[in-house]
């Protein structure tokens, strides 16, 4: 029997240990821990800041209800009616009236002191180094270099999760949902502002080991900033219910060294020049077909399916559309204004060879009829 338990104790502390290990090695890079209670890791004086003050205010609320549950218990317990007390029979108390006013006031305003501060440098978005519009799509972001070192570059930053771990039919990776072919890239120990809106309906940009979150709103310009102080790639998540893929649009920062950050910047925008298009040149089918379907792949997917059969009741099919098939105005219209009270939102925000691209791969394929079918360019640059 004593070995049978000793058996017995082996075998848990070795499944536990295993279990341990197991725990520590699926800790996303940059995201949340597994098990993780806490805030995430801090690495921006705001987020620092965010820790204190959740700390403060919990020390705060755990000596107030000690204090008042233990008068409480306590009066209860010493005056009960089983050991002989009457209960008292007085009205008011003045000095009772003027304590319960002026404790609560001082306990609030030793609240509100260190958190306005705290409010106050979170808003204060002036001097900064570098300054990046991020811009909320469904379901992706756009980033724009405004100001400083890297201005004049853009991409769009698109979940890259494959299909089959997202459908269950492949393990999921440790960065799943949380992974983009463009992360957004600043230099470390600069002052980053982030000017933030929309393009069809809110979303929010958050990052939480920096500790910000700030809502992106169609028609409206809202402005963060944070300064990370150690090199790193750090994840985030769109935070306001946006839609159907709400949940993959992530967010990814990667927080370089000023020289890796000066030679991405050479790179981005040299690579950015070699693929410059140019939108007025007579495009061959094969190739805006080509170039359309890695662009439907990353913009229309989602929501028309693979195949082109869109979700019966959400979104439409592409394949036999009267809107594919039929005139090329139509379509022009509606990947540059959307539809009005649906899903279908604008894509305004792609380049004219993209739009171009994508409308001609989808007259060609998902068994329309293959009719040489071309939207040019050009008549995407007229219409906008």
């Amino acid at each position: 029997m004593a070995l049978i338990g000793k058996l017995g104790i082996a075998a848990a502390a070795a499944a536990l240990q295993s279990w341990f290990a197991v725990a520590v090695a699926a800790d996303m890079p940059g995201g949340p821990r597994v098990n993780q209670l806490n805030l995430a890791d801090p690495v921006t004086s705001i987020a620092r800041d965010q820790h204190w003050i959740h700390n403060f205010l919990i020390v705060i609320c755990v000596i107030i209800f000690v204090g008042v549950f233990s008068v409480m218990f306590y009066s209860v317990w010493k005056h009960r009616k089983s050991v002989g007390h009457q209960p008292a029979d007085f009205h008011e108390s003045t000095w009772v009236e003027i304590a319960w006013t002026i404790v609560p006031f001082l306990i609030v305003i030793g609240m509100a002191l260190p958190a306005t501060r705290m409010v106050v440098e979170q808003k204060d978005t002036a001097n900064a180094d570098i300054t990046v519009k991020a811009v909320g799509y469904q379901w992706k972001w756009g980033y724009e270099y405004l100001k400083g070192e890297g201005e004049g570059i853009s991409f769009l930053s698109t979940l890259t999760t494959p299909r089959e771990q997202i459908d269950g039919r492949a393990e999921k990776s440790l960065t799943y949902l949380t992974e983009v072919d463009n992360p957004l890239v600043v230099p470390v120990n600069k002052k980053i502002r982030v000017v933030t809106t929309a393009n069809d309906v809110i979303h929010a940009w958050m990052v939480p080991a920096f500790g910000v979150k700030q809502d992106a709103i169609p028609g409206f310009v809202r402005d963060t900033w944070f300064r990370a102080e150690k090199v790193g790639t750090y994840r985030g998540y769109c935070t306001e219910l946006c839609g159907k893929d709400h949940a993959f649009m992530p967010i990814v920062v990667e927080v370089k060294s000023e020289a890796d950050y000066a030679t991405w910047v050479a790179e981005r925008k040299a690579e950015m020049l070699a693929k410059a298009d140019d939108p007025n040149k007579e495009w061959a089918l094969d190739t805006l077909v080509a170039r359309g379907e890695s662009v439907y792949a990353a913009n229309c997917a989602a929501c028309h399916q693979a195949n082109g059969q869109g979700v019966p009741g959400a979104f439409p099919a592409l394949a036999g559309s009267a809107v594919v098939t039929g005139p090329q105005e139509a379509q022009i219209e509606v990947l540059l204004k959307g539809r009005t009270g649906t899903a279908m939102a604008a894509f305004k925000q792609l380049s004219d060879v993209e739009l171009a691209a994508v409308s001609t791969y989808v007259r060609n394929a998902f068994g329309n009829a293959p009719q040489d079918n071309i939207i040019q360019p050009r008549e995407f640059g007229a219409a906008r």
